[in-house]
């Protein structure tokens, strides 16, 4: 699980070797898609499963090797099944045989540390039944259902996906509006949207999708073009009412130049930003890119692994804009997808997240997490942009209202 490629809600398996981690999924899903054995360790890495869920939602279900594995290698499993989450929505923890201890505690005390709510299962009940004072012990002090299953027979089936649905937290897979709250019926929608080395060949990137689709979805008129046509459009459509213009960040300068005063304007990624980052934070973070200083260290964290090329703007433009708007000789570490951070978090002075539009928001939220407790500034590539072209508080400030 090393990038976050999808925005489903996350079902992390939890549990020790050979307790029927595997075998739940394969019952859950009604599919063999992972790997079943009587040996010990069979997983090793988290494998991902994407499965729908009837009357609710497409979900990713995270096969994870056994917290109780050993040796040098079986520690780096470990890590890896520790890793993990902070970025689910949900966990599943799997035990079998009424046995319960340290290494489902370690679990536990993680996924208190990211307010993850979890379910305990008893797997393998048609060997040997759940003790009652064990889940009755475990239900008073977690507050956590505990239910027994048996992927053999595939009993309480229906009863663990229930839970699931209960207790999956609602803004998991109920995305809100980019521009709802922002638009009425009929309103006119201005997408400007550059075709640029890093879109996709005959495609749009998934932001400037998004938007249009949401656009669509409030009953609004959208109008799509490129910023060289924008000048031209706005000279010619004189008359026409436009309640919002929306541009990619990287033409805030350039469209923030022939936009009208009177007409809001944002940008997709600061939309992405409220609708699923850490929006708040953010907005306190931005403006204290003014205050870094020489020999500070930058992290830029894109959350897509992609082709790089010199107009990438997560490792080119936008140490060049800060280098350039500072004047400060800054450093610059950057990590994608979801892999592990370099060094300690407070080796840094701020924190650059991108869109985030291939991940989820608890994912964005966690990944930012560490630095929002430490007290270090963190922003997004859409806010960074505008502050340094000056446009900040315009770009914002509808939704500070």
């Amino acid at each position: 699980m090393e990038k976050g490629k999808e925005t489903k809600p996350h079902i992390g398996i939890y549990g020790r070797r050979n307790v029927g981690k595997s075998s739940l999924i394969n019952a859950l899903t009604g599919q063999e898609i992972s790997i079943v054995s009587e040996q010990k360790g069979t997983t090793t890495d988290p494998v991902k499963r994407s499965y729908e869920i009837l009357n609710f939602a497409p979900v990713i279900f995270i096969d994870t090797a056994g917290i109780d594995d050993f040796g040098d290698v079986g520690k780096l499993r470990v890590n890896k099944t520790i890793q993990t989450i902070d970025k689910i929505n949900l966990a599943l923890i799997i035990i079998s045989e009424n046995n319960f201890g340290d290494f489902e505690e370690l679990i536990i005390k993680e996924c208190k540390k990211f307010s993850t709510p979890f379910i305990i299962i008893h797997n393998k009940s048609d060997l040997e039944t759940l003790n009652d004072d064990l889940a009755n012990t475990l239900s008073a002090k977690y507050n956590v259902p505990v239910i027994e299953f048996s992927a053999k027979e595939n009993s309480n089936k229906e009863i663990l996906f229930n839970l699931i649905k209960d207790i999956i937290p609602e803004n998991s897979w109920e995305l809100n509006s980019l521009m709802g709250d922002l638009l009425k019926p009929n309103d006119v929608v201005l997408l400007i949207m550059p075709i640029d080395t890093e879109a996709p060949s005959g495609r749009m990137i998934l932001p400037q999708v998004q938007a249009i689709r949401d656009v669509l979805d409030n009953n609004c008129v959208c109008i799509g073009l490129k910023e060289s046509e924008l000048d031209f459009f706005l000279k010619n459509n004189t008359n026409l009412k436009i309640s919002l213009a929306v541009t990619d960040s990287q033409m805030f300068g350039r469209v923030d130049k022939i936009v009208p005063e009177n007409i809001p304007l944002t940008g997709f990624s600061i939309l992405l930003a409220r609708n699923k980052g850490d929006f708040y934070n953010y907005l306190k973070g931005t403006p204290k890119i003014s205050e870094l200083k020489d020999g500070d260290k930058v992290l830029i964290l894109e959350s897509c692994s992609h082709h790089v090329s010199c107009d990438d703007i997560g490792r080119f433009k936008i140490p060049n804009w800060i280098s350039n708007f500072t004047k400060k000789r800054i450093q610059f570490v950057v990590v994608a997808g979801l892999d592990n951070i370099p060094g300690n978090i407070t080796d840094y002075a701020l924190l650059v997240q991108c869109g985030g539009c291939m991940i989820t928001k608890r994912q964005i939220i966690n990944r930012l997490k560490p630095a929002v407790d430490a007290g270090i500034p963190v922003t997004n590539y859409g806010m960074l942009i505008a502050y340094i072209h000056g446009i900040f508080d315009k770009s914002v400030s509808m939704f500070k209202k």
